[in-house]
């Protein structure tokens, strides 16, 4: 599975970037507000330290204006992704963008009929929101494996699932179970991926018993 992180803030990005799992990023209207900076400015240097596909939303409601926009954000850089909301306008709008060349993700996605408009629309991505439904006391990765199921029936759809809206380490887990294409990440959240109390315990142990030999590796 492919890891990308949902963030505007470009040292977080470097620092997760230099570890080498860096696959992409995705931001939004909100992301952009949290880092000050002009949204042009932030998607503009986030490309340049990120090869992946990095997703730009629009913030038009109709579709002309959107495939306006989606031009314009698509010409900071040649990894941009046009960010799309799942509405009937944001489908005619994915249409024409990915008829163009562009990459586009489709989001604010709830339910497998959206998905399969969207696919069917040549979505490269499809965002549906997990915690979003878990919120409501609905099932939310019920709604990735449906997706994957639905997908997975008809080859000519090559739409990736990216799950979004990951609120939690076993939300990740669950989604590459169900088979998302890609979890997009807070940086806090990717980062607990890597703990784990008995790796800590193990190191603990490791270093005491190292320091006991009295020996130095340099």
């Amino acid at each position: 599975m492919k890891f990308f992180v949902d963030t505007a803030d470009l040292a977080e990005i470097e620092e997760i970037a230099a570890t080498g799992l860096l696959d992409g990023v995705t931001t939004n209207p909100s992301l952009i507000l949290k880092s000050g900076r002009p949204m042009v400015d932030v998607i503009r240097d986030i490309t340049a330290v990120v090869p992946g596909p990095v997703s730009a939303e629009v913030t038009a409601t109709k579709a002309d204006k959107m495939i306006e926009e989606g031009r314009f954000l698509a010409a900071i850089a040649s990894n941009v992704t046009v960010k799309l909301p799942l509405t009937w306008d944001g489908l005619r709008a994915c249409k024409v963008l990915t008829g163009e060349g562009f990459l586009v993700n489709v989001t604010l996605c709830f339910s497998a009929n959206q998905a399969l408009l969207a696919a069917k629309a040549g979505a490269t991505f499809i965002s549906p929101f997990i915690g979003r439904l878990d919120d409501l006391g609905l099932d939310g990765m019920k709604l990735i494996d449906d997706i994957r199921t639905i997908y997975d029936n008809y080859d000519e759809l090559e739409t990736e699932i990216l799950a979004a809206s990951i609120r939690t380490v076993n939300h990740v887990q669950q989604a590459a179970l169900a088979g998302a294409d890609v979890s997009t990440v807070p940086p806090a959240i990717l980062k607990k991926l890597a703990e784990h109390p008995l790796t800590d315990k193990g190191l603990e142990q490791f270093l005491s018993d190292w320091a006991k030999t009295g020996q130095s590796i340099l």
